[in-house]
């Protein structure tokens, strides 16, 4: 059902690699195991099965592998790419379970150990980069589910302009770091791009002449000259005990991972107060949730007004392909059909039709019609009228509806310039903001 076609077994090129990485299919494997007749002919399957694996998962841009158990004789491979999970193909369980077991002694973990959940990490090398991975084992009711998350130096070193912000957006965030102190957030669900929104700005900031500092969990990529700091619980290090020790350690700028509780809040904002840059990530909806957000968390609103310089609330939107995108033309009489009416009115403003991408699909990004990412944002920026509202405690939209008179631009109507700008599609755009 899954399988995968067989022009996949054709070879590929690994990333910038000028050696060709066999792709391994179902078929391949059944022969392979049905051959190996050795326990050390079935050792070096695995082996060269995991390492065309992560290849293979590397040249087609994943983020995550999921090994899947699903019923007995049977397991799915599935590949997250631009943040949607894809079938890639079945392989048998046995295959599955030794491949659990060599993932288990890659990463020193407990190889006897089937019940308790585990994690670890490893790394892997093609001809470009050493691609770092995350790994998690997870008992299901059909065995054990891997997830493997690669962490490619692919988003690394990205600028805040390749990261897709507008001009009126760029400059708002950037009058907000270049000020000696206070707090700088990233806010959004998970797998939007916090992080490395919040690495772009550390690369801005990194000058041999300040202290920078971070306590992650865990360092996902390593930043020249800065001090990072990997969370470790057993050994009680956590982001608030880390970030304690951090402000003994002369900084001038500190990272914190993100904002998970009230004592992190706390010593968060304690040290925005005195006299630090503060750099975090946060999970709201939106960047005007972030400030009742950090009020339940038990911040004194003058504190909150004081000490917060911006919030950039994020969502990632899938690029159209260029090689297979067509374009069409959308009349407002057929968008009134099946779209809200505020998207109309956002999109097609005073228009009567508009000129889109659509979708299509191709072997270059894989049948799904999208290649790569972009940001879509909202940049809100303390102001003394935003500090009053924040002193009398308001509500999310109030501090919104102040932000627009203001000038902020919404994460929507960012998506409607990305569209109209033929950068994604109507569906994408639809999927992200109101699915």
């Amino acid at each position: 059902m899954f399988s995968k076609k067989e022009d996949s077994k054709k070879t590929n090129d690994a990333v910038g690699s000028k050696k060709n990485v066999p792709i391994i299919g179902t078929s391949d494997l059944e022969k392979m195991i049905k051959a190996a007749g050795t326990k050390t002919a079935r050792e070096t399957l695995v082996i060269e099965f995991m390492d065309a694996l992560m290849l293979y998962a590397n040249q087609n841009r994943a983020s995550d592998v999921h090994l899947e158990p699903k019923r007995e004789g049977m397991a799915i491979v599935r590949l997250r790419v631009d943040g949607m999970l894809r079938d890639e193909f079945e392989i048998p369980y046995s295959l599955h379970s030794q491949s659990v077991a060599r993932l288990k002694i890659m990463t020193n973990m407990r190889s006897d150990e089937h019940r308790a959940p585990q994690d670890g990490r490893f790394s892997f090398k093609t001809q470009v980069e050493t691609v770092d991975v995350r790994a998690s084992i997870i008992a299901t009711v059909y065995g054990e589910k891997v997830v493997l998350r690669l962490l490619s130096g692919a988003t690394h070193g990205l600028t805040l302009e390749d990261l897709g912000f507008s001009e009126t957006d760029l400059q708002r965030l950037r009058a907000q770091i270049k000020k000696p102190w206070g707090m700088i957030l990233a806010t959004g669900p998970t797998g939007s791009g916090k992080t490395t929104s919040i690495y772009a700005v550390l690369e801005e900031l990194n000058r041999r002449e300040v202290n920078i500092s971070t306590i992650e969990d865990p360092v996902e990529f390593k930043l020249g000259d800065v001090n990072q700091s990997q969370v470790d619980r057993p050994a009680e290090f956590t982001f608030a005990t880390g970030l304690r020790s951090l402000l003994r350690q002369d900084p001038d700028i500190i990272m914190v991972g993100e904002i998970r509780d009230k004592e992190t809040a706390k010593i968060a904002v304690n040290a925005a107060l005195t006299g630090h840059k503060m750099l975090s990530t946060l999970h709201t909806n939106d960047a005007p949730t972030t400030i009742p957000r950090l009020m339940d968390m038990g911040v004194e609103p003058y504190l909150v007004a004081s000490t917060f310089n911006c919030a950039v609330g994020q969502r990632l939107m899938r690029r159209v392909c260029e090689k297979c995108a067509k374009e069409i033309s959308l009349t407002k009489a057929e968008a009134v059909k099946k779209l809200p009416e505020a998207t109309v009115k956002l999109v097609f403003k005073d228009k009567d039709s508009i000129e889109i991408m659509e979708a299509v699909g191709c072997e270059a990004c894989g049948k799904s019609g999208y290649h790569g990412r972009i940001g879509i944002y909202e940049v809100l920026v303390n102001t003394l009228e935003m500090q009053s509202l924040i002193a009398q405690r308001a509500e999310s939209t109030v501090i919104r509806e102040k932000a627009i008179q203001q000038g902020m631009t919404t994460m929507e109507e960012d998506g409607a310039r990305k569209l109209l700008q033929k950068v994604s599609t109507l569906d994408e755009f639809m999927r992200v903001l109101h699915e």
